[in-house]
């Protein structure tokens, strides 16, 4: 069995919502998590899902009390996790000033300052600010709100991240860190950010300059009707079109060589039409066999509750009944992903009584991971965003590629040899252009592998082992090496081989079935949408960071694996019990704060839309006086919860009527400013001036040398007092760096490159 990676490693939590995943992650991977609850506490299923793995100890209420016990345990604490609506009045500030080698991660819903730092978040809140929701829905019908925990759950993977990056930090260079961690930025830059990386689709086009108005989207990935429900297809590059035209028996109406184009079949009116009659009387099991043997990746859209327990899931042991509450039993997440193909899941908390801190030989550094290596195999979204995360804080990360293999993100419909987004996705990477598959080019990549640190790749599983560079190959060569091998479905069960795209991959969990319009067959909203890929990258990268920390310990590598659809699903582990506690007649009660009005709403503007949110009795009744409305709170149709859910649609019908008079953002900030979670709508555009942004200097203007125009992108992954900003270095052409790279890492003479340029097995950047 695997060793757990992050055994020895103390964390003291001080958290109860659903931020509270963050120590679960931490604990999946061995980590000893103590955490503080309030004692007396009666946990909702939210609660006891997110204390999976973890030694829950009960403190006092009294602010004075906990916050006692809180200094009483820091000395023997490496990680404190403090959710600053429970922090008992204790300033993150003082305490790094006071514990300068500890990780402090302050967690609060815009930041510790800033003219947001005291307004409230909800998801849906999370969703119009960030500009996720503007391209979420079908045009022309109001936006429709992605489902609950996604933004949550990203920003989890976010935290985890940077406090890993911190913690390794504190190994090399001997300092703590205060990490000020904003929910809603780390939601805003994992789930899909409007100025990161964007999915092939896009053809190189960024999100930002897609039209105001919230544009069709659904001709990307459409899902279609079949004989016993629908299907989702991908149909992006010129192969994959021409293998559907012969599948569809060649129609005439189809044959021009201009439906090569993506841009041409998108634009289209009758192609997705003629797909779906070509279905209409086959199952989305024969269309997934066909569509397989094919070459077209096809994927059935199946309900939530029927995807969590189909073949790969089940076969994967995804999910696993324990103990949630005394005498009750729930299907919870078994880990987030695998090292050494051993699921890294938390049964019981973990022990560090034997362990000891490791032991760091690496020279101290200006960024964490400055001196390390890697070998970046990655494309599009998953492939470029892991890399990035290293390559931003030191690590001499080489983009491995070659022209007639090239990243598909480099695609661009302008005139720039690079795209705005394939730019802000490889930035600070060095381009490496090497033929893997002559003699030569696969033997220097195996010489670059003796010097590297990590191995990165997202292709579908196989793929390495055809090329002669699997994991025990690699680690053959050299025992250090990280592997990280991120693919759709995971390396082992019956779709393991499946090519994989994060649309199908929504359509195969269940994920599409939630995101649409609520009681709508066909209202299917996320067509715009590039999740999960981001969402896996940051789980890739924190289990290459946990086998690094873990390599001080025992000299050895290892290999992470990641499944790109249970990275998805281990958002919803809330979602996945109560539904299996409903099946068998098990009521408990959820634990999350979800009140009327939830829900977006029409304002005066054109396409004007706002968030409105309450969690509890408190904040209704403060919605109902803004409206000035407050006799609403006693009516006995609005005086409980209850009754508020029967009536909700009088309820909403007033709301409407005060709405129509105000702009969606003067209704949000007025909302705002009582304490109600509310957010306008923004479009991508809007996104870096809105002050949870802004004032953290979440993005900045960027310049490349081969783009005619500055752009924008992200800063940094957040706020750290001990961690410096990335140096934003241009992405790379195709073998940029190639002769640079080989003389460095492997001391190749200029002949022997030379020799292997014109041969064809190095490429040198066509600038």
């Amino acid at each position: 069995m695997a060793s757990k990676p992050l055994i020895g490693i103390r964390v003291l939590e001080v958290s109860s919502g659903p931020m509270a995943a963050i120590g679960r992650q931490l604990a999946e991977l061995g980590a000893s998590v103590v955490q503080l609850v309030p004692e007396n506490e009666t946990p909702g299923l939210v609660q006891a899902v997110e204390r999976i793995g973890k030694t829950v100890r009960p403190v006092s209420n009294s602010a004075e009390l906990k916050a006692q016990d809180i200094h009483a345990a820091l000395p023997t604490t490496d990680i404190l996790i403090l959710d600053m609506a429970e922090a008992a009045g204790l300033d993150p500030h003082a305490l790094h000033d006071s514990y300068p080698e500890l990780i402090i991660l302050a967690v609060s819903p815009f930041g510790l300052d800033g003219r947001c730092k005291d307004w409230q978040l909800t998801e849906p809140v999370i969703h119009a600010l960030s500009g996720e929701l503007s391209r979420s829905g079908i045009p022309d019908r109001e936006p429709c709100i992605p489902p609950d925990s996604v933004a949550y759950g990203c920003s989890t993977s976010q935290a985890v991240f940077v406090t890993l990056m911190s913690y390794w930090n504190r190994l090399r260079n001997g300092k703590g860190n205060l990490i000020d961690f904003s929910v809603f930025e780390g939601a805003s830059l994992t789930l899909d950010p409007g100025f990161g990386i964007a999915g092939s689709a896009s053809a190189g086009v960024p999100i930002h300059k897609m039209p105001w108005g919230r544009p069709e989207g659904r001709q990307r990935y459409p899902i279609i009707p079949c004989k016993d429900g629908f299907v989702r297809i991908c149909v992006l590059a010129k192969r994959q079109w021409q293998s559907m035209f012969k599948w569809m028996g060649s129609p005439e109406a189809f044959a021009d060589p201009q439906f090569d184009l993506l841009h041409v079949r998108f634009r289209d009116p009758d192609l997705i039409p003629t797909i779906a009659a070509f279905f209409a009387d086959k199952t989305g099991d024969e269309l997934e066999a066909e569509g397989e043997a094919n070459g077209i990746p096809v994927a059935r859209v199946y309900s939530f509750e029927d995807a969590i327990h189909s073949a790969q899931i089940e076969d994967r042991n995804m999910f696993v009944r324990r103990e949630i509450m005394p005498g009750i039993t729930a299907l919870t997440p078994n880990g987030a992903l695998e090292i050494d193909l051993t699921r890294m899941a938390a049964e019981t908390p973990s022990e560090h009584s034997e362990a000891h801190p490791p032991e760091c030989n690496l020279a101290p550094s200006t960024h964490p991971f400055e001196g390390l290596k890697v070998l970046d195999l990655g494309v599009i979204v998953v492939g470029a965003e892991a890399g990035r995360l290293f390559a931003d804080h030191g690590a001499e990360v080489v983009k491995v590629e070659n022209s007639a293999f090239a990243d598909g993100m480099r695609q661009n419909k302008g005139s720039d040899p690079i795209s705005q987004t394939f730019a802000a996705g490889n930035r600070n990477k060095k381009g490496l252009g090497l033929n893997l598959r002559s003699e030569t080019g696969l033997a220097t990549f195996k010489a670059l592998v003796e010097q590297a640190d990590f191995v990165l790749s997202n292709f579908k599983s196989g793929t390495l082992e055809s090329l002669g560079i699997d994991y025990d190959t690699l680690k053959a060569i050299n025992p250090q090496i990280i592997l990280v091998d991120s693919s759709a479905f995971g390396p082992s069960g019956p779709w393991s081989r499946r090519m994989g795209y994060g649309p199908l991959v929504r359509a195969s969990i269940g994920m599409c079935d939630l995101w649409r319009y609520e009681g709508e067959e066909e209202g299917f909203g996320d067509a715009l949408t590039v999740h999960p890929d981001h969402l896996a990258s940051r789980i890739g990268a924190i289990g290459a960071l946990s086998l690094l920390i873990r390599r001080l310990r025992t000299g050895e590598g290892g290999r992470v694996s990641v499944s790109q659809a249970e990275t998805a699903l281990n958002t919803f582990s809330a979602r996945v019990a109560e539904i299996d506690l409903a099946q068998r007649d098990i009521r408990v009660a959820t634990g999350a704060e979800r009140d009327i009005p939830w829900g977006v709403f029409p304002c005066g503007g054109d396409d004007d839309w706002c968030v409105v949110t309450a969690r509890n009795d408190i904040e209704f009744e403060k919605l109902c006086t803004v409206m000035g409305q407050s006799q609403l709170a006693s009516d006995p149709r609005f005086s409980s919860a209850e009754a508020r859910l029967e009536n909700q649609g009088e309820f909403e019908g007033e709301l409407k009527s005060w709405l129509s008079g105000r702009s969606a953002q003067e209704a949000a900030d007025l909302l705002q400013a009582n304490g109600i979670p509310a957010g306008a709508m923004l479009r991508v555009t809007q996104i870096p001036d809105f002050p949870g942004f802004k004032d953290r200097n979440t993005f900045t203007e960027v310049t490349h040398p081969h783009i005619s125009e500055t752009f924008v992108m992200e800063r940094a992954p957040t706020r750290m007092s001990d961690i410096p900003d990335p140096e934003l270095k241009p992405a790379p052409l195709i073998g940029e760096h190639s002769l640079e790279l080989v003389k460095d890492w492997i001391g190749l003479s200029d002949e022997k490159a030379a020799a292997m340029v014109r041969a064809g097995d190095l490429e040198l950047a066509n600038r």
